[in-house]
């Protein structure tokens, strides 16, 4: 006697998986005339149908402590991602005012060799510089 589907569902109605739906051997043809939801449900009540327990104590705690957005509380270090993107900033200014006119290709070098070892704070710092100059 084929009773898969009569097994999914109800799985699907008790809301547990297909492996631990049990039919009763005695009440199997009932199970069989069974279509609704409400026969199953019933079914269920009386007995006909079992859920078996889970094994293992992982499965029936909840784990507790998950590494999501929310929960880390460790402090970052971001001085990789600040260095990069105030370099890009300044060699893009740099190369800037070298179209333009405003530095020449030695000083140009110099200032780039200088953006690499973060002689500069900011764009507002590289333009005090340029101006002393």
């Amino acid at each position: 006697m084929q009773l898969a589907k009569k097994k999914n569902l109800a799985a699907n109605v008790l809301g547990v998986g297909k492996g631990r739906v049990i039919f009763a051997f005695e009440s199997l043809n009932e199970i069989k005339e069974a279509i609704t939801r409400q026969d199953i449900l019933d079914l269920f009540r009386s007995g006909a149908i079992r859920i078996k327990d889970l094994n293992g104590r992982r499965k029936n705690e909840k784990r507790r402590n998950r590494r999501r957005t929310g929960k880390i509380k460790k402090k970052i270090n971001n001085t990789k991602t600040e260095y990069v993107i105030m370099t890009r900033k300044l060699r893009k200014y740099s190369k800037f005012l070298l179209k333009t006119k405003k530095l020449d290709n030695g000083k140009y070098k110099d200032i780039r060799k200088m953006i690499k070892v973060k002689k500069f704070k900011s764009k507002r710092h590289l333009n005090e510089f340029i101006s002393e100059i």
